[in-house]
C-alpha cells in the first residue's frame, strides 16, 4: 500500500503488500494505484474497516471513494461511493465539492447513512451546507436524499460521532468558520434535531473528535486555507460542553504546523483499549489528488494527549501500553 517516503528517492513495488504505516509516503491501494481518499473517517464493520474520503482532481471535486481493508495496513479500491450527478438540477450536480465524507451504521434501520461537507456547483464556498446520503450496504453507491443547513446555520468542515448509547451527533463549522457547533441527529440519523448547540467561538476547521475514560476530546485546526497551521485540543464532560482548551497535542519537530498537515478523524482501534489512530492530510494545493496522508498514535502521557511524529510504526506499538 506503501510506496516511496516523501521527498525519498527510493520507491517499493506498487503492488507489495506492507505492515506498517508511513506517514508522508504514497499510498497504493492493492491494485497499485494511489489511493485517493482525502479529508476522511472510517467505518468498522463485520471484521472490515472502510475508509471513506473526497476524490480529488488536480483542483476539482470528483465525489467520495471507498476503500476497504481487515487489517488497516493493505487497502481495495471499493470505487465511488457517491458520485457528482449528471442532473444540472441535483445538489450535487457535477462541479460541486463534496468535503469530509463520514460514515456511520444505523443498527435499528440498518443503513449506513453518509454526511458531506456540501457546496452547491458553480457557488464557491457560498452555499455551505450539510447533504445526507445513504445506502444498504458499507461500499455504496449511496443514494443522495438531501442537503441544508442544520437548523439554519452555515455547515463547513463536519464530522459525525457515535456515543456509546447509539446515539449520533453531526460536529461542524459554522458562521465563516468562526463558530463550532454540534447537533445530535434524528434516531434514523438522517437529519439534525433542534438540539445544537454553540461548543466555542474560536475559527477553527477540521474537527476530530473521539472519547476515552468517560471524557470527550476534539482536536480541531485554525483556518489557513490550504496551508498547515497549529492544532488545538479541547475536552470535555459532555458533548454540550462546557468545552475547555487544552493546547497544542502535536510534539517533534513540525508540530506547531501540525506536521505540515491537518486533522480529519481519530479511530478507535477495535480489540486494543485506549488505542487510538490520529489521522491527517498533508494538502498539496497544486495537485489535490496528490495529498498525502499522516497515520498517528494518540498516547496519554500523565493525563495529557501527546500525538508525536512517528517515521514507521505499526499496531504492535500499541501492545506496550
Amino acid at each position: 500500500m506503501l510506496a516511496g517516503s516523501l521527498g525519498a528517492g527510493n520507491t517499493y513495488a506498487q503492488s507489495q503488500q506492507t505492515a506498517s504505516f508511513r506517514s508522508n509516503a504514497l499510498w497504493y491501494d492493492t491494485g497499485g494505484q494511489l489511493m485517493n481518499v482525502h479529508g476522511g473517517g472510517l467505518l468498522y464493520q463485520d471484521k472490515t474497516w472502510y475508509w471513506f474520503g473526497e476524490k480529488r482532481g488536480v483542483s476539482q471535486s470528483e465525489g467520495v471513494n471507498v476503500y476497504s481493508s481487515k487489517d488497516l495496513y493493505n487497502w481495495k479500491n471499493e470505487g465511488v461511493a457517491l458520485a457528482p450527478s449528471a442532473d444540472t438540477t441535483s445538489d450535487i450536480a457535477l462541479g460541486c465539492l463534496m468535503e469530509r465524507p463520514k460514515v456511520i451504521y444505523n443498527s435499528k434501520t440498518k443503513q449506513y447513512v453518509m454526511w458531506v461537507h456540501l457546496e452547491l456547483r458553480g457557488q464557491g464556498y457560498a452555499a455551505a451546507r450539510a447533504a445526507v446520503a445513504i445506502s444498504s450496504t458499507p461500499v455504496g453507491p449511496y443514494k443522495f436524499l438531501k442537503s441544508f443547513r442544520p437548523n439554519g446555520n452555515m455547515a463547513r468542515d463536519m464530522n459525525l460521532f457515535v456515543d456509546d448509547d447509539g446515539v449520533a451527533y453531526h460536529i461542524y463549522s459554522s458562521d465563516e468558520n468562526m463558530d463550532l457547533r454540534i447537533a445530535r441527529l434524528s434516531d434514523d440519523y438522517l437529519s439534525s434535531t433542534t438540539q445544537d448547540s454553540l461548543l466555542f467561538r474560536r475559527q477553527r476547521e477540521a474537527p476530530a473528535l473521539f472519547k476515552k475514560d468517560d471524557l470527550y476530546y476534539l482536536i480541531t485546526s485554525g483556518c489557513t486555507g490550504w496551508a498547515p497551521n497549529q492544532a488545538s485540543l479541547h475536552s470535555a464532560s459532555s458533548l454540550f460542553g462546557p468545552w475547555k482548551l487544552v493546547g497544542d497535542p502535536m510534539t517533534g519537530p513540525g508540530a506547531n504546523k501540525t506536521f505540515g498537515g491537518q486533522s480529519t478523524y481519530v479511530l478507535p482501534v477495535p480489540g486494543k483499549k485506549n488505542a487510538f489512530i490520529y489521522i491527517g492530510d498533508r494538502w498539496n494545493a497544486k495537485d489535490l489528488s496528490d495529498s498525502r496522508y499522516h497515520w498517528l498514535p494518540v498516547q496519554f502521557k500523565e493525563g495529557r494527549v501527546v500525538i508525536e511524529w512517528i517515521d514507521n510504526w505499526d499496531l504492535t506499538w500499541f501492545d506496550n501500553f
